[in-house]
C-alpha cells in the first residue's frame, strides 16, 4: 500500500524520518536502516540486506546496532530536532487511548484510516528511536506495540499483557472491557484495552474480550457467526435477517450467502428451528422436532390430559407457529386423543 499524501500527522512523521536519516553520512548506513526498519518498502532480512550490500548478515546486523545506538542517543541528547513534533503526536495519541497498544492502531488512528505499511514502520521507527517510548517486539504471543515509557520496559509491559489473559482465562468466558476493569489493578479501561490489544491469545467483539480460539469473541466459520448474532440479538431470527446481520457484522470474510447460512443453520444442534425460517437457540429452551412431537412432549411431562387452550400456549412458548397449525396437528388420531370437550390425551399406541 502505498501512501501519496496523507494526514496532516502522517506528514509530519514522514518528514521527521527523512531529517532522521539526513543526519546518517554514509550511503550504506542508511541504507541498512531504511531497508531493516522497512521505512519505504518492506521490511527485509539481515541476510537480504547483506547480499545487496555485499556483506556478512552478522555484519549488517553489527552496523545496525552501532547506528541505531548512535542515533539513539543523539535522540536523548536533543540531537534530532525534527523528532519532537513526531513524539508530542505519539504521545497525544497514546495518551488518549490507555497510554500503550498496537503501533499498527496508532498508525491508523493518526492516518484516520487504515495506515500504510510506510506509516506503521514510520511510528515503530519513532518509537525505537526516542526515549519517551518502548517497543515491543512482535513474536508468536505479542504483536508490534508501542508504549509510554513511564509504563516500563518491555519485559514490564509484556507481564502487564500476560496478567490479563491470565485473568480472563481463569475467568472462563468473555467478559467486557469495565468488568475487567474491576477484576485488575490498572490505571483505566482503556489502558486494559491498549494492554489487551498487544497479546495475540485475546480476541475481542464490540469491546467484549477473550481467548483468542473461543468462538464467541472470535467467530471465524459461519455457524458461529450465527451464534454470535442470535446471542446477540437475544431472540429469535429469521434465516435472512441472521443473514443480514451478518453481512452488516465486522466480522472478517463476512460476505456469505443467505442458502449457506440457511444450510448451517439445518446442520448445527446448537440452533432450532421454531417457525417457518425463524431460529433460535437451543440454550434458550425451545424444543426441537415437528409440532406434534412438542405437543406429545408436552403432554407426556403433564402426565394427565390438558386443555386444547394450554396445550396451544404451552406450544407457543417453544415454538413461533399459526395457532390454528397447532389446532391441526392435535387432530393426528394416531398421536392424540380427545378425552373431553376440547380435552387431549397421547393416544394408546394401536396393537
Amino acid at each position: 500500500m502505498t501512501e501519496t499524501t496523507g494526514t496532516p500527522a502522517v506528514e509530519t512523521i514522514k518528514t521527521a524520518i527523512e531529517d532522521i536519516l539526513k543526519t546518517i553520512d554514509q550511503e550504506r548506513e542508511r541504507e541498512i536502516i531504511t531497508r531493516r526498519f522497512g521505512l519505504y518498502e518492506r521490511r527485509e532480512t539481515l541476510g537480504q540486506i547483506g547480499e545487496l550490500l555485499g556483506i556478512t548478515r552478522e555484519r549488517v546486523r553489527q552496523l545496525e546496532k552501532a547506528i541505531l545506538a548512535r542515533l539513539k542517543t543523539a535522540a536523548a541528547d536533543g540531537k534530532i530536532p525534527a523528532i519532537s513534533d513526531a513524539e508530542r503526536l505519539i504521545i497525544r495519541d497514546l495518551s488518549e487511548n490507555g497510554r500503550v497498544g498496537r503501533v499498527q492502531d496508532v498508525a491508523n488512528r493518526l492516518s484516520k484510516d487504515k495506515a500504510s505499511n510506510n506509516t506503521r514502520s514510520h511510528v515503530a521507527f519513532i518509537g525505537e528511536l526516542s526515549p519517551r517510548f518502548v517497543i515491543i517486539n512482535e513474536t508468536d504471543n505479542y504483536h508490534q506495540g508501542i508504549s509510554i515509557a513511564e509504563n516500563g520496559n518491555e519485559k514490564k509491559v509484556r507481564g502487564d499483557i500476560d496478567s490479563i489473559v491470565k485473568t480472563i482465562k481463569n475467568h472462563g468466558q468473555p467478559i467486557d472491557i469495565e468488568s475487567l476493569h474491576g477484576m485488575l489493578t490498572f490505571e483505566s479501561p482503556s489502558q486494559i484495552r491498549g494492554l489487551a490489544s498487544l497479546s495475540k491469545k485475546l480476541a475481542n467483539l464490540k469491546d467484549v474480550w477473550g481467548l483468542a480460539k473461543w468462538p464467541t469473541v472470535n467467530p471465524k466459520n459461519i455457524r458461529d457467526k450465527i451464534y454470535v448474532i442470535l446471542a446477540g440479538n437475544g431472540k429469535p431470527m429469521h434465516f435472512s435477517d441472521i443473514s443480514k446481520a451478518i453481512k452488516e457484522s465486522d466480522f472478517k470474510r463476512r460476505n456469505v450467502t443467505t442458502q449457506a447460512i440457511h444450510n448451517e443453520l439445518i446442520k448445527d444442534k446448537r440452533f432450532v428451528l421454531i417457525g417457518r425460517g425463524i431460529y433460535a437457540l437451543d440454550s434458550w429452551g425451545y424444543s426441537k422436532g415437528t409440532v406434534s412431537d412438542i405437543i406429545a412432549d408436552i403432554l407426556r411431562k403433564a402426565g394427565e390430559p390438558l386443555h386444547r387452550d394450554e396445550i396451544v400456549r404451552r406450544v407457543l412458548k417453544s415454538r413461533q407457529v399459526k395457532e390454528t397449525t397447532i389446532l391441526l396437528n392435535l387432530q393426528s388420531k394416531s398421536m392424540f386423543k380427545r378425552v373431553a370437550k376440547a380435552t387431549y390425551t397421547i393416544a394408546e399406541p394401536q396393537q
